[in-house]
């Protein structure tokens, strides 16, 4: 945002002059930062105010002719000049000799073509006013001959640029400065038209019209509202017998240049002129496009608009329209259409002054590609009080630029839709306690007073309402925001912040997720981060997920979905590091995946709410790829495998029991995977999935050989048994090795979670130490060979005591593994 100082000066009276960078620095201070102070015009001299009193030929070139300018020093001065506009009458900006340009031009007496020139005739782009170098710089016919160019223009002023915050749209237009510059300083706001008026006061071109036009003709149309939620107040007004041929005055296109807007006819300038004025935009239509009455509603699939750009649009129902009798003739807010808009032979216009909800708006810029200043306020909000005093202001400045009559204006409205501020009530203790200073009710009332809040003090309770500009002030947070703001960010003393110390308490039965990583890393890993955004293909294909959650606006299309494990990522990591010749890989993760809702059983609120959240566990994920240990000889050349992974997970675990059991999973081998079982006692948790990656994505990935994975829940690796302390027995340990025969189906796990259950007293250990295929056996069989240990803490076992356990082992597993005791 962008404002002339001068301009903001004419709705703040002071006993004083603004000091520039006073005002920038208490405007950034109450959090409206000012990103700049810049001249309106670079640094020049010896310019004034000329006038072209005859135009002639230049003999000796088709494109130069010779001007006779008078400069108001008695002689008039010959000057050559080549812009396509030069013409007698014209007053333009006149570099005497001597003068001084921007970018270091001096202007000298000099021959063009063999005829002496005593000055330059100039254009706004070569004294820094604007990149207009199309011809000269045209000056209103009141211009003062001879006057300094500089102050005529007001060059001496400066222009500030504003960053504002999404919150603060009322702050996008010069009264809603101004408010925030009187609430600063104490003063107040005055419009700087005359009482009863909405033109400039003391300009040649005001002839103080009053404020509603005493003779209105009657519109003979009428406003209708389809569409109350999205726009529930609709101004309009006629005027007819305009001049097309009119100018825009010059102090009008003065701001809208210091603004950063274009001039283009007067209809137009004024619209946006009001708009950076008071932050209502409004929109002229030529009325004599138009057919019939007006209606806001929103549009019908299908429904194609040329607007003013010249795109044609394609419409949808959730897009907002101005229509007539024909058709949309207008995006409400946005952008109105080619057909209808004003031109420079318009003589009659519809002007129009709304209020659009911010959610009617808000996206419909971006969907359509069209960005506006309008839409950039409707969606951020706009005063819906605002209305009437715009297109007042409006009509004046129209009817006093280019004569006319208006009529009366229709108005259009459904009070119960329109925006209500709501009390807020605040105590100055959570005043105080939200800035860390005292704060007295008083004195906060009078604060938020400044800026048009209605205040009522009771006790230390403050019961404020918002004005109507102020969408951004609901709660008493934003209270306590408000009056930090006019104290001065600044003004609050910045002092430590009283903190109690409080020791964080880490129960024995959990340990940190630092400690899961710490103990990773020991073992070799390190740690990734992976995108959480995934190809849709990985969840389809690899990880066999048919309803992966997709984004409503992916940051590319490779990234659609959310993750629903961690392993294609890894994959990916592991991938790229071969790609870069590493040998070895050994990576994990810990992160969060992204499950889908169970479906709806039950229409019930509670199924619905369980629906729309999905389920977000934290999964803790490994890979190990190349070498088992790098550096090694070739003679010792060994391939990472499922066992090496086996055996850390087992340790990230120790003391708590893990059993595996064969598992098919979309993304790992059909033989060289397993569930990961928690066993704790006689109860059994599932919690997880280790193996080798499926051949066909080891191929995918150029992975050869294929990397070993595993993936489980977070949750069991943070939760542990609470350490006990055991005594070391004193006394023997007794060994025996039996070898079984078993099915080739039956795993050793199963074999060792029977053996354990059949015979628990003082057995201490129980593993496989060989297991035997091939020949010698019945076919369909396998030898598992397991070892036991028992040893008693208090006294010596006995022969007889072993063997029954023995006998007990192998009854039980004859019984429920169709074991044989292996002779």
């Amino acid at each position: 945002m962008k404002i002339l100082v001068s301009w903001l000066e004419s709705w703040v009276k002071h006993a004083a002059p603004l000091d520039v960078a006073t005002l920038a620095e208490r405007l950034t201070m109450a959090g409206l930062e000012v990103e700049s102070v810049e001249p309106v015009a670079p640094p020049f001299t010896g310019v004034v105010v000329g006038e072209i009193v005859e135009v002639a030929p230049h003999p000796n070139a088709d494109k130069l002719r010779l001007c006779t300018v008078d400069v108001g020093q008695g002689e008039p001065l010959a000057i050559v000049c080549g812009a396509p506009n030069a013409r007698v009458g014209l007053k333009a900006p006149c570099a005497l000799v001597g003068a001084q340009l921007p970018g270091g031009l001096t202007i000298r007496q000099a021959k063009l073509r063999g005829v002496a020139s005593f000055g330059m005739l100039c254009s706004a782009r070569e004294l820094g006013i604007s990149d207009d170098h199309a011809g000269l710089m045209e000056l209103p016919a009141d211009a003062p001959v001879g006057a300094d160019i500089r102050r005529y223009l007001q060059l001496d002023d400066a222009v500030i640029e504003l960053k504002m915050t999404p919150n603060r749209a009322d702050c996008l237009s010069v009264l809603g400065v101004a408010r925030e510059v009187a609430a600063l300083t104490n003063t107040s706001v005055t419009p700087p038209w005359a009482p009863g008026t909405v033109t400039e006061r003391d300009h040649p071109l005001s002839p103080q019209a009053p404020l509603v036009p005493s003779a209105g003709f009657t519109a003979g149309r009428a406003v209708r509202l389809d569409a109350p939620e999205a726009c529930p107040r609709y101004l309009g007004r006629w005027i007819r017998g305009v001049d097309p041929t009119r100018p825009t005055p010059e102090w009008i296109e003065r701001r809208l240049r210091a603004a950063g807007l274009r001039p283009i006819h007067f209809l137009v300038d004024v619209t946006n002129y009001v708009m950076l004025e008071l932050g209502q935009p409004l929109h002229a239509f030529d009325a004599q496009q138009l057919a019939g009455d007006i209606t806001v509603r929103w549009a019908r699939d299908g429904e194609r608009l040329t607007v003013l750009t010249g795109d044609e649009v394609t419409l949808d129902a959730a897009t907002l329209v101005i229509a007539d009798a024909q058709g949309p003739v207008a995006l409400a807010g946005l952008m109105g259409g080619l057909e209808s808009g004003v031109r420079t032979t318009t003589t009659e216009i519809f002007l129009e002054s709304a209020h659009f909800t911010p959610s009617a708006i808000a996206g419909r810029a971006r969907r359509y590609g069209l960005n506006s200043d309008a839409a950039h306020r409707f969606e951020r909000g706009v005063d819906p009080e605002g209305c009437r005093r715009a297109l007042e202001r409006a009509t004046a400045l129209i009817l006093e630029i280019a004569g006319g009559e208006a009529s009366e204006v229709v108005v259009a409205e459904t009070p119960a839709h329109l925006p209500v501020r709501s009390a807020i009530t605040v105590t100055a203790s959570r005043l105080a306690a939200h800035l860390g200073v005292p704060v007295n009710a008083d004195d906060a009332a009078r604060w938020l007073e400044r800026e048009g809040v209605a205040t009522q003090v009771v006790g230390e309770t403050i019961t404020a309402v918002p004005p109507s500009w102020r969408f951004d002030l609901a709660i008493p947070e934003d209270l306590a925001e408000e009056v930090a703001r006019l104290i001065g960010y600044d003004a609050i003393p910045a002092q430590m912040p009283e903190i109690s110390a409080v020791m964080g308490q880490s129960p024995e039965t959990r340990r940190a997720r630092h400690a899961v990583r710490h103990f990773l890393c020991t073992r070799g890993y390190s740690e990734a981060i992976t995108y959480a955004f995934v190809e849709k293909r990985w969840e389809t294909e690899v990880l066999g997920n048919a309803q992966p959650i997709a984004l409503a606006n992916p940051i590319a299309a490779p990234l659609a979905v959310m993750r629903s494990s961690l392993i294609p990522g890894l994959v990916e990591a592991v991938a790229a590091n071969r790609k870069r010749q590493v040998e070895s890989v050994r990576l994990f993760e810990i992160g969060r995946c992204f499950l889908s809702a169970e479906p709806i059983t039950a229409v019930t609120q509670d199924a619905l709410d369980a629906a729309l959240a999905h389920h977000q566990p934290l999964k803790l994920a490994a890979i190990a790829w190349g070498t088992a240990e790098p550096g090694w000889t070739e003679a010792g050349h060994r391939a990472v495998d499922f066992f090496d992974l086996k055996g850390d997970l087992e340790a990230l675990f120790t003391p708590e029991t893990l059993a595996f059991e064969r598992v098919e999973h979309p993304a790992l081998h059909p033989g060289r995977s397993a569930s990961v079982w928690l066993v704790q006692g006689k109860e059994r948790t599932q919690i997880g999935v280790i193996g080798e990656l499926h051949p066909k994505w080891a191929r995918h990935w150029e992975l050869k050989p294929a990397p070993v994975v595993f993936e489980i829940e977070l949750e069991w690796a943070l939760a542990r048994r609470k350490p006990e302390y055991q005594p070391l027995s004193k006394q023997p340990m007794v060994t025996r090795d039996l070898a079984f025969l078993v099915p080739e189906g039956r795993s050793a796990a199963e074999l060792i979670a029977v053996a354990r259950a059949a015979a628990p007293q003082a057995l201490q250990s129980v593993w496989v130490f060989d297991v035997y295929q091939g020949k010698g056996l019945p076919e369909g069989m396998k030898s598992v060979a397991l070892r036991f240990r028992w040893q008693h803490p208090e006294r010596t076992l006995t022969d007889a005591e072993i063997d029954e356990a023995v006998v007990q082992i192998v009854d039980a597993l004859a019984a429920q593994c169709a074991a044989t005791l292996r002779q």
